[in-house]
């Protein structure tokens, strides 16, 4: 592996300006299909083999007007002064529903008096627009008109506010990324101590991110990618891209400081970081990829189009970098450590030896201390709850969340969460009697506030019946409720089929889906990753401890996520308008990059401790090289990955904040405590039992030389003179040169 790939990066840094062109009409053309590519289709909110969606399907079937794929907004009116039955007010409602009827693309829309959706003191009513087209499709002028009836039919007497999936998003810019790229800039010039070494991985991410984003809007349509699935892609691809490079360019300056010529220097940096990066991404991109095995296409979706920005960012990290190192030339020097003033000897230890040796020195204590600090951050994950956000969870600011306020007061809070019963009569028959019948037994269950009459669909084979909560849409009461109604006793009458839908129904089928998927999931992803994993290291104790330390930093990064987003701690700091369920897919996910990213500081860090043993080193010496050679860029790339996770948590998506904190706290918790803490601790103490690998299994292992020892021998000799050497161009044959601790330049 080791040297294919360093032939590969000696071959692009010889042919820089052809693969650097190559790259360069790989955007283009992609930026030109993209260009005449259809819009992407509505994301696909369905989950396949529910009793919800189950329902959805006959409600798509039978009642058109009422499809779930539609888009929706609830239109509630409140008089502050008097009752929206008073002449006055009334009419100023039913104007504003016979506007909001005149859209074209409304294919309903109710009067509250005529529902009576009018609250018993009478102070308030709403109206509900159904569109014939889902929310993505919905057109500009829709929205428009939607939100000028809105402030027309407001006034000092009349409050009028607008809910739903049709209502227009508050506008969202890229300041928040903007700021996540700046902070990535801020570290990766410190860490270089150079603006060209410190612009490469920046300008190269961009170029990934944006070649893949180009090419999943050119896929959109014939793979049926929702038209949000790239939001994930592009924050995986800036991260891994950024931290792929970064770990490649800092190789190679450190290949320079050896005296290597520049193009033994790009060969050697691919080979051996380049291999650490090459299984870093199949390690993430098992773990995106085996999102499908969930089975919920939006999932599936996202997954798959951030895989594929991993393995472009691998690409890039393994041709284009090398390409680009070598066009900079003589602007990009060599890493040398810096040295005090005075000082006639090597130049002080870096951070990450001093800490490594403190590790190596006081293993059980460091063991013992990180566990019960990762035990104590998981201790609210214990009390997760999983929902799917509504417009309960946005900023009091928003008319949609203000819509939902009133409602619950009016109303209750139920009324902001209806269950849909679907009663379909089995042979054809009609589902009249049967419905009346499930909707008079429903009226004497527990937590009902109220249920409506029965509406029979044109065929009259099925028919619907309206159940409102007593409870909230996310109280576990509610969630009970839908359990109650699906039980066998409510289908009294053997010829007709029940079944119950609506946001609730829908949050309590996912979670069970979800939670029915978690183990077979983890069983492939970490299976996959473990196998791969002893081919990397040569060892069954290794990626047994990464393993472990995954769960670790997933469990205390889910105890973050409950803490903020579901317990409201420091919700004002995050920008968490109201606490409540965490969404639904948020867990799953998480574990699935999670895995994926903690690999990537498993392999950097432990393959150089890895390439220090295979050389010669005591176990406990290797663990300090790995840290002398490794820390410093691994921190830079923690950080830069952190800082760009974070910079989503401005995102107006609620799933795109989530998931950026998330991801933020797991990775922060993973490079610091478990990586760079518990993994050198656990090392120290098995010794080299840690790198040993069973005969029989020796044999049937293939042996990828990932850290290069063949290339070593191979390429090791005496420094090249020459124009392209890095003697002819710094000088560095004059003296000795000093490989700094981080393998980055920049000094300790």
């Amino acid at each position: 592996m080791a040297t294919f790939l360093s032939r590969l990066g000696r071959f692009s840094f010889r042919r820089r300006w052809l693969v650097a062109l190559l790259w360069v009409v790989l955007l283009v053309g992609t930026g030109v299909m993209a260009g005449k590519a259809p819009a992407p289709p509505p994301n696909d909110f369905s989950m396949p083999g529910t009793e919800a969606q189950q329902a959805y399907d006959l409600l798509d079937k039978n009642f058109p007007g009422l499809s779930a794929d539609g888009a929706s907004a609830r239109v509630v009116f409140r008089a502050e002064d008097g009752k929206v039955t008073d002449p006055e007010a009334k009419k100023a409602v039913q104007e504003a529903v016979r506007e909001l009827g005149g859209d074209p693309q409304v294919v309903r829309v109710t009067d509250p008096y005529a529902t009576r959706s009018v609250s018993t003191d009478g102070s308030t009513a709403y109206a509900q627009v159904s569109y014939g087209v889902p929310a993505a499709e919905l057109e500009e002028t829709s929205r428009t008109a939607l939100q000028d009836t809105v402030e027309k039919a407001g006034s000092g007497k009349l409050t009028v506010e607008v809910g739903g999936n049709a209502v227009n998003a508050v506008a969202g810019g890229h300041s928040s990324e903007a700021l996540g790229l700046a902070v990535a800039a801020v570290v990766l010039v410190i860490t270089f101590a150079s603006l060209l070494a410190a612009g490469l991985p920046l300008l190269t991410a961009i170029l990934g991110v944006g070649i893949g984003g180009l090419a999943i809007k050119v896929l959109a349509e014939p793979l049926g990618l929702g038209s949000t699935t790239s939001g994930l892609a592009t924050m995986i691809g800036l991260a891994v891209g950024i931290d792929y490079a970064l770990f490649v360019v800092s190789r190679y300056r450190a290949e320079l400081a050896r005296g290597r010529s520049r193009e033994e220097a790009a060969g050697h940096a691919v080979g051996t970081a380049g291999s650490a990066v090459v299984f870093a991404g199949l390690t993430v991109v098992i773990a995106l990829a085996g999102l499908a095995v969930v089975g919920i296409p939006l999932l599936s979706q996202m997954g798959l189009a951030a895989a594929g920005t991993v393995v472009i960012a691998v690409l890039i990290a393994v041709t284009l970098i090398p390409a680009a190192l070598g066009i900079c030339g003589r602007r990009i020097g060599p890493a040398r450590a810096k040295r005090r003033r005075g000082e006639r000897v090597g130049p002080k230890q870096a951070m990450g030896v001093r800490w490594a040796r403190f590790v190596a020195r006081r293993p059980v204590a460091v063991l013992v201390g990180g566990i019960a600090l990762l035990g104590v951050i998981a201790v609210p994950a214990a009390s997760l709850k999983m929902g799917l956000p509504g417009d309960e969870s946005k900023p009091a600011s928003t008319t949609q969340r203000r819509a939902y306020d009133l409602v619950a007061d009016g109303f209750g809070p139920g009324y902001n969460g209806p269950l849909t019963v679907v009663v379909q009569a089995k042979g054809g028959g009609s589902a009249k009697a049967t419905a009346e019948n499930v909707a008079e037994d429903i009226r004497g269950s527990k937590g009902v506030a109220a249920v409506g009459q029965p509406r029979l669909s044109a065929s009259g084979d099925t028919a619907v019946v309206n159940v409102v909560p007593a409870t909230a849409p996310s109280s576990t009461e509610t969630a009970d409720l839908v359990h109650a109604l699906r039980a066998p006793a409510l289908a009294s009458d053997s010829d007709a089929r029940i079944l119950v839908a609506g946001s609730t129904a829908m949050n309590v089928d996912v979670s069970q889906k979800l939670s029915d998927a978690l183990l077979p999931y983890l069983g492939l992803v970490v299976g996959l990753a473990f196998l791969l994993l002893i081919v990397v290291f040569r060892s069954l104790l290794v990626p047994l401890k990464a393993a472990l330390g995954f769960l670790l930093s997933v469990l205390a990064g889910l105890g973050a996520v409950v803490a903020v987003f579901q317990w409201g701690w420091l919700s004002s700091v995050f920008g968490v308008a109201v606490p409540g369920p965490v969404m639904s897919m948020m867990p799953i996910f998480m574990v699935g990059v999670v895995f994926g990213l903690a690999m990537d500081y498993e392999v950097f860090l432990v393959t150089r401790m890895r390439e220090a043993y295979v050389h010669g080193q005591s176990p406990k010496d290797s663990v300090v090289s790995g840290f002398e050679h490794s820390a410093r860029v691994v921190t830079a790339a923690a950080v830069i990955m952190i800082s760009v996770f974070a910079s989503f948590m401005g995102s107006d998506e609620q799933m795109l904040k989530t998931v950026g904190f998330g991801l933020a706290a797991a990775v922060l918790l993973d490079a610091f405590v478990v990586r760079m803490a518990l993994g050198p601790a656990v090392l120290a103490l098995l010794g080299r039992s840690a790198w040993r690998l069973p005969r029989w299994l020796d044999r049937l292992v293939p042996d990828l030389d990932v850290e290069g020892e063949r290339l070593g021998r191979d390429q090791d000799g005496p420094p090249r003179t020459g124009p392209d050497s890095v003697e002819a161009s710094t000088g560095a044959g004059r003296g000795p040169v000093v490989e700094s601790a981080g393998s980055g330049g920049g000094g300790h």
